[in-house]
């Protein structure tokens, strides 16, 4: 995957315009202030330009590909327009199909579902869950976290040459990870799953929000992603790549839209003719608006401009790393090692503390709004932390000794729509935290930690 090098002054580029951008939170110290969102890698907010093109649309919401009605064929024209706008954005070869889905995880369980018979699925632990579980009624082999891009290139070729038998086969590989936002060696790994027979399958969750994805460049066999991380709201995703196993398998759904015809026979049983164009695995009426809110998410960024997305990204990349390397008790958590190429998703954790307090104490106290636990990754953070995990709730417990590990991690995020002043924010309030503790104190309530109203400030 290559990654734009281009030198962009990053002052030119402001942060796009999204919802909740003048949101205020309480504050349990008093007073209120605006809500800091750095959990982009989570979900993103949806930028005002797609919210605004969902708004002109929803007037004339209609069926598609059914009715007769001028709504119906407006809904239509734009379904499938927004079709043609994705696969543009993803670069897609001739013949490519987009198919649409409800999110990343539902597009790798379609995946799944339609792999030939005998065929074996390669994935690294470090895969997040939505990429590392779909594959289970097919044989399977995990492969451990490497150290390096070089490593996990070499890793992928050896257990490609050594399976048995020498069949199909199917790699599934993130862009960039959920946990520690570090980019894959994507168009290597392609070359390696090719040199051996395979097909591989992309998975851009974390990826296409930050920089541009390019099937036919990378040379990738699919790739998957979802439209809640890419700004646009909840309920759509992707999955376009190659249309030969999408063909050739039983529908996804068996439903209306799947089907061409439908007939009975004449032993009372019945015949069915299926699309083999995407409707074959878009059964049921679509979520248009969902379709839509990702095309116009796609000509945003891409009118942005990615040269200059990237550019400001990189530079809040790096605030963000000199802040947190200031502070001795704070441990940036890594694969690839230092200085590797990284899309704005920063785990890490403090000596002393327990994750779910200290997300709690930033969110309760300075209003910003963060992630803690294991991120729907498991084994990449258990692998990260060198051991298992806290049990839930575990925030009202005595805090760790000093020089005690973590098995819990914080995770900040941040994107296209970040302000300056939420990264200045985040850094101040972890160098207070440290330093000073929280102002409060902490229970757990429903597995999540959270102020305690009821007992005095500390």
């Amino acid at each position: 995957m290559s990654v734009s090098t281009a030198v962009v002054d990053p002052s030119i580029c402001a942060p796009l315009p999204v919802l909740g951008a003048d949101v205020t939170v309480p504050l349990v110290t008093g007073g209120d202030v605006t809500y800091a969102a750095l959990d982009y890698a989570a979900s993103a907010p949806a930028l005002q330009r797609v919210w605004d093109d969902v708004a002109a649309y929803a007037p004339y919401y209609g069926s598609v590909h059914r009715g007769a009605g001028y709504l119906s064929q407006l809904s239509t024209d734009l379904f499938e327009s927004s079709r043609a706008t994705v696969a543009e954005f993803l670069g897609c070869r001739e013949g490519d199909q987009v198919v649409f889905t409800r999110s990343t995880t539902d597009s790798l369980n379609l995946l799944a579902s339609v792999l030939p018979a005998d065929c074996r699925v390669f994935v690294f632990e470090t895969e997040h869950h939505a990429s590392l579980l779909p594959w289970r009624d097919a044989r399977v082999t995990y492969l451990d976290a490497p150290r390096t891009p070089a490593q996990a290139v070499a890793t992928l070729e050896r257990a490609l040459a050594d399976r048995e038998p020498y069949g199909p086969a199917l790699v599934c590989v993130t862009g960039a990870s959920n946990v520690t936002g570090e980019l894959w060696p994507v168009r290597e790994l392609a070359a390696a799953a090719h040199a051996h027979g395979a097909r591989i399958v992309l998975d851009a969750a974390q990826l296409a929000p930050h920089h541009p994805v390019d099937i036919a460049g990378s040379d990738v066999d699919w790739v998957a992603f979802s439209g809640h991380k890419l700004y646009a709201p909840f309920g759509s995703g992707v999955l376009a790549g190659r249309a030969d196993w999408l063909r050739d398998a039983e529908p996804y759904l068996a439903g209306g839209g799947a089907s061409r015809t439908v007939a009975r026979r004449a032993d009372g049983g019945v015949d069915v003719q299926w699309h083999t164009t995407e409707a074959r695995h878009e059964a049921g009426s679509p979520n248009v608006i969902g379709v839509h809110a990702i095309a116009s998410a796609c000509k945003a960024l891409t009118e942005a401009g990615f040269d200059s997305l990237v550019a400001r990204e990189r530079t809040l990349v790096d605030r963000v790393l000199a802040g947190l390397a200031d502070v001795p008790e704070v441990r940036v958590l890594s694969l690839f090692g230092d200085g590797a190429p990284r899309v704005g998703v920063i785990s890490f954790v403090v000596e002393g503390w327990n994750s779910s307090h200290f997300a709690a104490a930033l969110s309760a106290e300075y209003g910003i709004g963060v992630r803690d636990g294991l991120f729907c990754a498991h084994p990449l953070v258990r692998t990260l932390l060198g051991g298992e995990p806290q049990e839930p709730g575990e925030c009202g417990a005595p805090e760790a000794e000093p020089g005690e590990r973590s098995l819990n991690a914080i995770r900040v995020s941040f994107g296209a729509g970040t302000p300056d002043e939420h990264i200045d924010r985040f850094l101040g309030a972890v160098r207070e935290l440290v330093g000073a503790g929280a102002r409060w104190t902490y229970r757990t309530e429903g597995g999540r930690c959270v102020p305690d109203r009821g007992a005095a400030q500390v």
